[in-house]
């Protein structure tokens, strides 16, 4: 234990101040246990994950690994195509249609995310438990009891191992035992329980789980599908008579193994790689803002984002690492949602400089692209890239609602997480062999999808994520703003990463074709949802106004796009919140920052960070609190809004926009003293500024590649080394050199 403090006050000592990293009262802390698995403590390296809690009488770890997967078939895709859905919809036999695609998705328990297994502890002897924190600076919890015992655990930042001490008295009657999920038991109500509740394990249909036991270890060997299978494996050693150390793993259909050197060497060294990692990882970037209920779950936010994001393990799905424990399947069975789930996960990774973290969501796209290739063909008849809108780890179609499960346009938003790595990085490299043949692919298939009919380019159906849910009426037969704004976003950033490869001729294709598409549908109350179709209710899913944010399309500095983006957000206030769920809220947040009203941004995240969290700062979905802001008082844990939240203050602080960037372009008018540092900028640009009493005293701003910073800010500025910057109205042109770093001040 002692090497362990020591070097966590060794990774405290190098914590810069500049950096203004997560302090003490950002950490989760309480004088208990959680009761529930959704308020446990959650640790996590991306591919494994444990959440500590109180499961009667015992510490509990739930564990988990990310590509536990059930990806047997229940949705036949092959059966039909999109001209059958088309022609369905047109003679009045939509029933068809709904019960081939959806019909199969709560029908049958597959596909699935898994749960692994869990590890408990004795309380009895343990102790009563009088402090439970996590600290989020070094991904550790550590729990204490009334008797002076203590018990610490992690889970290492990049080796698949889990890690856990107890120190004290009588931890000898304290030994860890391997709990293996109950897949074989009955359930006489399995078959009405909804995909949002999580249908019980048993449904499955595995044989049950065999656990093997000796003195120093135990093996959970657990059967799954067509011969498959996974492993859990724990090992411990009494280190002396007031010590307990071990470690676990889990394997997926191979045998699990703990490396035996590490065990048989101080564990010092395993401890430091562990925290340094995390040191690295909250030296990218950080802010400080004069909210604590809003710095601290931004803080908690980001410490997720690192526990479930890795270089080698699968994107974020909707719960990522913490699978529910509680006997049955995940909401909506923890699989990939891409009509707005994944993409509003990786929000955050490009303004707060986590471009490793967010790429774990191009190389899994990346992955699967075989796959939806061969979708694309199948399902649309046409050459190119779409992918689908729910989907397993391998990337099939899992079915659902149709509109959006088999959407039309899923390409061109996964498309545009391809396109911010580029921009945000400017990594010729990725340009080359992801960006341009992604975007490219993606742009093809909706070139040959849609069909010009007087001169305008059109969808042969179109829809808007979650707009009339699953009936008839979800679907629309000119332009919805979602898929008009995904087009015209798709075409254009097909011509941008054609010209930035040196294909000119390729890149005026691409624009004329753009020039086909219409313009948004609009009337007096701002966006519509389609040509003759207004918003007219209280909405979750923000979809119609994707050109405001996140594609970023319309822009509230130009006068063209002021009033729309305006009359946008005062209707949708307007309209109330009464059908929204928690991510709304960080989505509405967003668009509020990008119509420059800080104030009402701001109130959108305390109203998501005070209703819609778990105790643990896991979105939950439904208000926490009766209803006080939204209908839906349910607690289905997925994690897109906890991520879009944490873009949500990004957007206060910094964005980039249409070939430049603002600098406090959201400002809430109470706040007069806020700083960031390292926040990332389009163009490979890091930027660092801060405000004292409402005054600009710090802006520096560093270059990763050559070139030309447009920066947006109302007040006057000039170099401090007398470097020429030139001047276009509230835009400064900034020319730097790779690894160029210039200071400013305001005149």
């Amino acid at each position: 234990m002692k090497s362990y403090l020591l070097s966590l006050m060794a990774i405290a000592t190098l914590t810069c101040p500049l950096y203004a990293q997560p302090s003490k009262q950002d950490n989760l802390q309480s004088e208990h246990l959680a009761t529930r698995w959704d308020e446990a403590i959650p640790l996590g390296n991306g591919m494994l994950g444990a959440l500590i809690w109180q499961n009667d009488n015992t510490l509990r770890l739930s564990l988990d690994r990310a590509d536990l997967w059930d990806e047997r078939k229940a949705f036949q895709l092959e059966q039909h195509d999109f001209k059958w859905v088309q022609q369905k919809l047109h003679s009045g036999q939509y029933t068809e249609v709904q019960k081939w695609g959806d019909n199969p998705y709560g029908d049958y328990p597959y596909p699935t995310k898994l749960p692994a297994a869990a590890m408990s502890f004795d309380l009895a002897s343990l102790g009563k438990v009088v402090s439970n924190v996590l600290d989020i600076k070094t991904a550790t919890n550590t729990v204490r009891f009334d008797n002076g015992n203590t018990f610490t655990c992690f889970i290492h930042a990049d080796k698949p191992v889990g890690y856990f001490e107890i120190t004290g008295q009588n931890i000898q009657n304290a030994l860890p035992k391997l709990l293996p999920h109950q897949y074989a038991l009955a359930s006489d109500n399995s078959n009405e329980v909804s995909v949002v509740d999580g249908q019980s394990l048993s449904r499955l249909g595995y044989t049950q789980g065999k656990l093997t036991t000796s003195t120093h270890s135990q093996l959970i060997h657990q059967p799954t599908y067509e011969n498959r299978f996974y492993e859990v494996l724990l090992e411990w050693k009494e280190v002396s008579p007031n010590k307990l150390i071990g470690m676990w793993t889990v394997s997926n259909n191979e045998k699990a193994n703990l490396n035996k050197e590490i065990q048989s060497k101080t564990t010092s060294k395993f401890t430091e790689t562990h925290l340094s990692w995390w040191h690295a990882y909250w030296k990218q970037s950080a802010i400080n803002i004069p909210d604590a209920l809003l710095q601290r779950q931004y803080y908690l936010e980001m410490y997720k984002l690192g526990a479930a994001a890795r270089k080698g393990a699968p994107a974020i799905t909707l719960q990522a690492v913490w699978t529910a424990d509680n006997g049955g399947l995940p909401p909506w069975k923890g699989d990939f949602h891409n009509d707005l789930n994944t993409q509003l996960s990786y929000w955050p990774t490009y303004t707060g400089n986590r471009l490793a973290e967010a790429e774990t969501f191009t190389d899994w796209l990346w992955k699967i692209r075989p796959a939806n290739l061969a979708y694309t063909k199948q399902y649309f008849g046409v050459e190119g890239l779409n992918i689908p809108g729910v989907l397993t780890l391998s990337g099939i179609p899992m079915g659902g609602w149709v509109q959006y499960a088999l959407s039309p346009t899923v390409s061109a938003w996964t498309a545009h997480h391809f396109y911010m790595q580029w921009k945000y990085s400017m990594d010729k490299k990725f340009l080359k062999e992801r960006a341009l043949p992604y975007i490219i692919e993606s742009a093809t298939y909706l070139r040959n999808i849609t069909e010009v009919r007087n001169g305008k380019r059109y969808l042969p159906l179109s829809a808007s994520p979650e707009y009339n849910d699953n009936s008839t009426n979800a679907w629309f037969k000119d332009w919805t703003n979602f898929d008009l704004a995904l087009a015209h976003f798709l075409f254009e950033a097909a011509a941008e990463v054609s010209e930035a490869s040196g294909q000119v001729n390729d890149a005026k294709a691409w624009r004329a074709v753009g020039t086909q598409l219409p313009g948004y549908a609009k009337n007096e109350t701002g966006l519509m949802v389609a040509v003759d179709v207004p918003m007219e209710h209280s909405h979750r899913h923000m979809s119609p106004y994707l050109s405001i944010y996140p594609l970023g399309l319309l822009d509230i500095n130009k006068a063209e796009d002021k009033d729309q983006i305006t009359k946008s957000m005062r209707h949708l206030e307007k309209l109330g919140t009464r059908a929204w769920v928690g991510y709304s809220f960080s989505w509405m947040a967003c668009l509020h920052a990008r119509a420059k009203d800080g104030d009402q941004a701001v109130l959108n995240l305390q109203k998501f960070a005070n209703n819609f969290c778990s105790t643990n700062s896991f979105h939950v979905n439904g208000d926490q609190k009766g209803g006080q802001y939204s209908g839906f008082t349910y607690r289905p844990f997925t994690l897109e809004g906890n991520f879009a939240f944490a873009q949500g203050i990004h957007e206060l602080l910094l964005q980039s926009k249409q070939g430049y960037v603002e600098l406090f372009p959201a400002i809430p008018t109470s706040w007069k003293n806020i700083s960031f540092t390292d926040l990332r900028a389009e163009g490979g640009f890091l930027i660092s500024a801060s405000k004292t009493n409402g005054q600009l005293d710090k802006l520096i701003i560093k270059a990763e590649q050559t070139g030309i910073l447009r920066l947006r800010y109302e007040q006057p500025l000039k170099s401090k080394s007398n470097k020429t910057i030139s001047k276009e109205g509230d835009t400064y042109n900034i020319s730097l050199k790779a690894d160029e770093k210039i200071e400013l001040e305001k005149i």
